[in-house]
């Protein structure tokens, strides 16, 4: 690690110099020191629009220097604010191991025909629960939960703040968790 702060620097003349010299060893930074792939980007993301918002780079006396000290900064917020909970969090543990709910969105349905009726069953009240909530909010869970778009890449293409839409993800996934917690239990507990 001390060898990537001590190493002679090439000045950099821009912002695509910088993202390609740096990058990949960044993102591995990130990545070691968080829980998921999102988050490791998401955090890049910020690092990078952080450097975008300077005015002059060359300035900057050591920037991989820079660079490895905000993403610290970034991994410590990330850590020190609330993160927003997923459906993927309701888990229970029996003499198997854990089930998630997930789970029932990839049950085998020709294994099993009652899972077939609760995955149906789940589906149909996942959708009316989407269509109680406001639009801004259903359409940032199901972009996330259903599209596997990382929040960072919601707000860039509703061209929203990043916290506006982990506020939208957080109060979408409170609404939807009290409203299929008691289908949840009908099925994990039968």
């Amino acid at each position: 690690m001390d060898r990537l702060f001590n190493m002679a620097e090439k000045p950099t003349t821009g912002i695509s110099d910088t993202v390609k010299r740096y990058g990949q060893q960044l993102l591995g930074f990130i990545k070691g020191k968080t829980n998921s792939i999102e988050d490791a980007e998401d955090i890049l993301q910020e690092v990078w629009y952080q450097l975008s918002r300077l005015t002059n780079i060359a300035d900057l006396e050591n920037v991989s220097a820079w660079l490895y000290a905000i993403s610290r900064n970034k991994i410590t917020d990330l850590y020190r604010k609330k993160k927003t909970d997923s459906l993927e969090d309701y888990t229970y543990e029996d003499e198997d191991g854990y089930f998630e709910i997930k789970d029932i969105l990839l049950l085998d349905e020709s294994a099993n025909p009652e899972w077939a009726m609760y995955k149906e069953l789940f589906w149909r009240e996942l959708t009316l629960a989407l269509n109680d909530l406001p639009e801004n909010q259903k359409q940032v869970f199901i972009a996330n939960e259903l599209e596997d778009k990382t929040l960072q890449q919601i707000a860039d293409e509703a061209g929203e703040n990043l916290k506006t839409i982990i506020s939208r993800k957080g109060y979408a996934v409170k609404y939807l968790r009290k409203r299929l917690l008691p289908l949840y239990q009908e099925i994990i507990f039968k």
